[in-house]
Formats: C-alpha cells, structure tokens, sequence
C-alpha cells in the first residue's frame, strides 16, 4: 500500500500523539455518518478505509519495530482478535470511544464474537444507549455463558434498569432527569470498573 504516513499526512519521525490527532481529524473528516444519502458517500467509504488501513499499519510497525518509521520492507502480521479488542479496550478506559468503535466496526463479521459484543455494549452504556447496551451485552451472555466479566456488567445494566424503572432509550439532548443521571452514572462505573479504570478517569 502507499506509504501510510503520507496517507495521514505526517512525517514518519511524528510522534505517537501526533499519529493520533491527525488519525482522529481524518476520521471524523470521512467518517461514513457524514455521507449519509450523499453522492461521494462511496468516495468517503473508500477514503476512511485508506485510512484505518494506514493508522492500523504504523501502530503494527511501531509495537513490533519501536517509533523509528515506516519500515516498507516489513511484511505486516495480521492482527488477532485478541490483540485489537486490547487495543479496543484501552480506548475506552480512555475515552476514546470513537476509536475503539472504529477497531470493532472494522471487524470481520467472523470474529464478531462474545468479546465483540461485549465491547460493544460497554461503548453503548457509555453513551447512554442503554437499549443497545442490553442487546450486545445479552447477546455476549448468551455467546459465553460462562464468562463472569460479561454477566457482572450485564446483571448490574438489569439490576439498575429495574431499580430505577428503565432507563430514556432515546437520548438526543436536552433536559434529563435526576434518575437519569444516577442511573448513568451507575451503568458508567459498571463499564469502567469492569475494564479496569475508575469513574473519575472514564466519565
């Protein structure tokens, strides 16, 4: 492919910071959610595909090689599940919740597994789409009933959502209430507890 650095718009001795902030402005730039029914939308697709593609080759390089550039000689691994969905972990203790949607949403339908949903619900339980949240985390259950992480977050989502009557589905701004609030602040620690950060740090 073409030199990744040169599809973000950087110089190969840019720093792990600046990789990031111009990954972040390329994204939100092409992101697919501002071509909607747009006629470059196919353009856009393609663009952010570039993109993800070049950002995941130089964090590749970069673990494997240290920052010291693009090495064009290198064969790149292929990534495991494991490894992105740690990579999509520490996004969200972060906050990074766009980019840890963006490794998830770029994942192969194949590997979507118990994990995926999982993650996938504690990004949606930090935005507040506690609807969605129960579907994946449900759905993550179901896949692995075993797991004990998943049924925690997933249980405390059902105890909250009965304590306080359910929860507003359907959040686009505007006044809320006191039981949302808490009810939010609940499902937050929940996540964040659960992937290994505090509520301070993540909310």
């Amino acid at each position: 492919m073409t030199d990744p650095y040169k599809v973000l718009g950087v110089s190969a001795n840019a720093s792990d910071e600046e990789i990031k902030r111009a990954y972040r402005e390329l994204a939100k730039k092409y992101h697919p959610d501002n071509y909607v029914n747009n006629p470059l939308k196919d353009l856009a697709d393609e663009k952010m595909k570039e993109i993800n593609e070049a950002y995941d080759k130089i964090i590749d390089e970069r673990r494997k090689f240290g920052n010291s550039g693009y090495n064009s000689s290198s064969s790149r691994s292929s990534s495991s599940s494991s490894t992105s969905f740690s990579s999509v972990r520490q996004h969200i203790i972060n906050g990074n919740y766009f980019e840890a949607e963006s490794i998830l949403d770029r994942t192969s339908i194949d590997q979507r597994n118990a994990e995926w949903n999982y993650l996938k619900g504690c990004i949606a339980m930090k935005r507040q789409y506690y609807t969605q949240a129960h579907n994946y985390l449900g759905r993550a259950c179901a896949m692995d009933p075993q797991n004990t992480e998943y049924r925690t977050v997933y249980d405390q989502l059902l105890n909250a959502q009965n304590q306080y009557g359910g929860f507003n589905t359907t959040r686009t701004g505007g006044d809320c209430s006191a039981c949302d609030i808490c009810s939010s602040l609940i499902c937050a620690d929940c996540c964040c507890e659960c992937l290994g950060g505090d509520l301070i740090r993540c909310c």
